[in-house]
């Protein structure tokens, strides 16, 4: 669990900067440049394969904090169904983009709502619980901080449909194929 933790820290400590300090994190990125967007990401990628390490490594030995009922994986399947399209439109700036401002935030807090929901061992709680928590602070700080602005395709009429269909794609290959293959379990029965 200890590894978890620790790559959760990395992880969202870096994406916690701009919440907690954001002055300092503009003066520091303007004087350090790509160094800054370097670092970052560095430590973004030691963060997130420390996650993956150490879920891997708290799962052999599972905690479980509660059993969540036979239904709630519909539930979850319900919430997740929107996840990869708001992610999409965060980048491909349409009226999706523009009604919710930051749909990647939304996206972020329905995948890790939907985990805890169908999930109760203390890794998963640890670990969306983390997220979760994590997008409604950054949510909330967006009131009072600046926005910076972030790379993203040229706004077109067909984003929306594109994020609409991609995300749909995804979902459908995630949920089918891909979440047995990376994560080990089969979300829904097949």
């Amino acid at each position: 669990m200890i590894y978890l933790v620790f790559g959760l820290v990395l992880f969202l400590g870096v994406h916690s900067i701009s919440i907690v300090a954001p002055a300092w994190r503009d003066r520091t990125a303007a004087r350090l440049g790509n160094a800054w967007r370097g670092l970052y990401s560095l430590i973004t990628i030691a963060g997130l394969i420390v996650i993956v390490w150490g879920y891997g490594i708290a799962r052999r030995n599972p905690l479980i904090l509660y059993s969540p009922p036979s239904w709630a994986r519909y539930v979850a399947a319900i919430l997740m169904l929107p996840v990869f399209t708001l992610f999409l439109a965060a980048y491909l700036p349409g009226r999706i983009k523009g009604a919710l401002k930051h749909p990647m935030l939304l996206s972020v807090m329905l995948w890790a709502a939907a985990h805890l929901i169908a999930t109760g061992m203390l890794a998963n709680v640890v670990l969306f619980g983390g997220f979760l928590a994590w997008a409604v602070a950054d949510r909330i700080s967006f009131r009072w901080r600046s926005q910076r602005p972030n790379p993203m395709a040229p706004s077109m009429k067909l984003n929306d449909g594109i994020a609409v269909a991609a995300g749909l794609l995804v979902y459908v290959v995630f949920e089918h194929w891909l979440h047995l293959r990376w994560i080990g379990v089969q979300p829904l029965p097949m």
